[in-house]
Order: structure tokens, then sequence, then C-alpha cells
């Protein structure tokens, strides 16, 4: 059986919600904008995919085995 990962599945959802969001939101941004206040909108969808990819790093995680 595997470990669960530090998130449950609603935030879990939430979080590829949040990067869809904020990579889409980007290049938008960036068209429509001028300065580089875009470039948060990046950083956020950074941050998310390095929770998610972590996240899915222990759920991959064998499971730890308790000896008596």
């Amino acid at each position: 059986m595997r470990s669960a990962g530090f998130l449950s599945e609603r935030q879990r959802r939430l979080a590829w919600v949040g990067f869809m969001l904020a990579a889409f939101q980007a290049p938008l941004a960036a068209k429509f904008v001028e300065d580089a206040s875009w470039l948060f909108a990046v950083v956020v969808a950074m941050v998310v995919a390095t929770v998610i990819l972590a996240d899915d790093a222990q759920r991959r995680r064998p499971e730890a085995v308790e000896e008596n």
C-alpha cells in the first residue's frame, strides 16, 4: 500500500485548478498589460506546481513498514 501525500484529494484538485488558472492567465496578462506584473502569475504557477510535484513524490514513496 502506498503512503498518502500531504494534500487531501480536494486540496489536490484545487491546486490543479489554481495551477491551470495561473498558467493560462500569465500569457494573457503579458499580452494586455504594459508592465511586467504578469510575472507574478508565472511565479504562483511554479510554486503550485512544486507543491503538486512534492505531493506526487510523497504518494509514490512506499509505505514505511513498522517492525514490532
